[in-house]
């Protein structure tokens, strides 16, 4: 039997993929003729969803033979949709994820008599342990902590995951000293809201960080998103260690006050200047990306430009642009003034060419620099600690194999990818 997987969505759902991967790896035998394709679906918006049925419908079209199994986001808050395409055989909420490796052994036995499994997420209190790698990937995604308590006005994801619930230090802390006795080198703390971790012996993320800096070997340290008010001076000093890889990711959202609080984020523009500016007075050279979302219902052209040139006068790397898109089940899907889809793609467009131009100028600043690259699985391409992507030459190629971390020199740029040699 063959069990491939297809992910959509965030790094916590690669996390996910990884923890599938090792659960069901035991249910592979060539004694069987099945073929079974695992859908990792992503909920964060309605284009999402819409995505993942499009890719279903044309997996089994291209492979009749194969068993689709649905899992993740989408299963979980848009049951209904997924219901209704007869291509898939069996789907797994995420509050039944747990329960996967055993139902997909009663669909194969013949032994279901529905193929629909969801409960009530809010009342999901277990975080499953393990998994966090891809088959044939050279850094490691351990989800530190599942689920969102915030309810920020245009997101799904706590319907999809339920409460925020941490796993214990000590959990954490043994994996990542086995990730680093099987040879992995980086090691990307996740979650869906990491700034919420909580843990009675640590205390937070930061006690965390700290304990896995204390007790691990491992070399290379990074984190998922955080939030302006999340970056606490404590965090910064942590940073000055050399195994925290330089790169910030700062969920943002918004650079304009009145809209940040229609979408009940915890903070202002004021944060937003603040953090940022505070990453670079104390690392000027850090890779820094943000997400942001336009077309946010309401939000002016006035309060739109407010935050395009807010960020065109602070110090980042790129941004990651959000097209807003409606998500029944949220309460900016009922607010008034819901954008034409034109205006929204064209402050998106705005904004993209604005990460563009920056992108481009903070990687022909790299030229000349020397970084520590950690080849990933293809053996072409490499990750600085910084998170700048760089193309190897073929000489780099040969020598090192996947997972090597060397020292290279910036020779050159290909628009945001960076060129090394030896």
């Amino acid at each position: 039997m063959k069990i491939q997987y297809h992910t959509f969505g965030c790094k916590v759902n690669t996390y996910d993929t990884g923890l599938m991967q090792k659960n069901l790896i035991s249910e592979c035998s060539e004694n069987s003729s099945d073929d079974i394709m695992i859908v990792n679906t992503c909920a964060v918006t309605g284009e999402a969803t819409k995505d993942a049925v499009k890719w279903v419908k044309k997996y089994k079209k291209e492979n009749p033979s194969h068993h689709i199994v649905v899992t993740g986001c989408s299963a979980q808050v848009d049951t209904e949709i997924f219901q209704q395409v007869a291509e898939v055989d069996l789907l797994v909420a995420n509050s039944h994820k747990g329960e996967l490796k055993s139902l997909i052994q009663k669909m194969l036995d013949g032994g279901l008599q529905e193929r629909v499994f969801k409960s009530n997420i809010f009342k999901k209190l277990d975080l499953e342990e393990g998994g966090g790698e891809e088959d044939l990937h050279t850094r490691s995604f351990l989800k530190i902590q599942d689920g969102c308590n915030s309810f920020c006005t245009y997101c799904v994801i706590p319907f999809a995951r339920g409460k925020s619930r941490s796993l214990p230090n000590v959990v954490l802390v043994n994996k990542i000293n086995e990730l680093f006795h099987k040879g992995i080198k980086e090691v990307v703390l996740t979650g869906v809201h990491i700034g919420d971790y909580a843990d009675d012996e640590v205390g937070n993320l930061e006690g965390l960080i700290n304990k896995i800096l204390l007790e691990t070997k491992m070399p290379r340290l990074r984190l998922t998103s955080i939030e302006p008010v999340e970056l606490s001076q404590e965090l910064i000093e942590i940073y000055k260690d050399p195994r925290m890889c330089k790169h910030f990711h700062m969920s943002i959202q918004s650079a304009n006050s009145k809209v940040l609080s229609e979408m009940k984020r915890n903070y202002s523009c004021v944060e937003v200047e603040q953090s940022l500016k505070n990453i670079y007075h104390n690392f000027p050279e850090a890779y820094v990306g943000m997400d942001v979302i336009v077309g946010f219902p309401g939000e002016s052209e006035e309060e739109f430009f407010d935050t395009f040139q807010r960020l065109d006068n602070l110090p980042w790397t790129r941004i990651h642009v959000f097209p807003y898109s409606r998500r029944p089940g949220t309460y900016a899907d009922r607010l008034p003034q819901q954008w034409e889809r034109a205006e929204i793609v064209f402050r998106a467009r705005r904004l993209r060419e604005l990460s563009q131009q920056r992108s481009l100028q903070k990687a022909r600043q790299q030229i000349g620099k020397q970084k520590e690259v950690l080849v990933l699985a293809s053996g072409k391409k490499g990750m600085s600690r910084d998170f700048w992507p760089v193309e190897l030459p073929e000489q780099v190629q040969r020598m090192f194999q996947p997972g090597s971390e060397i020292t290279l020199k910036i020779s050159s740029t290909n628009e945001s990818t960076l060129i090394g040699t030896l």
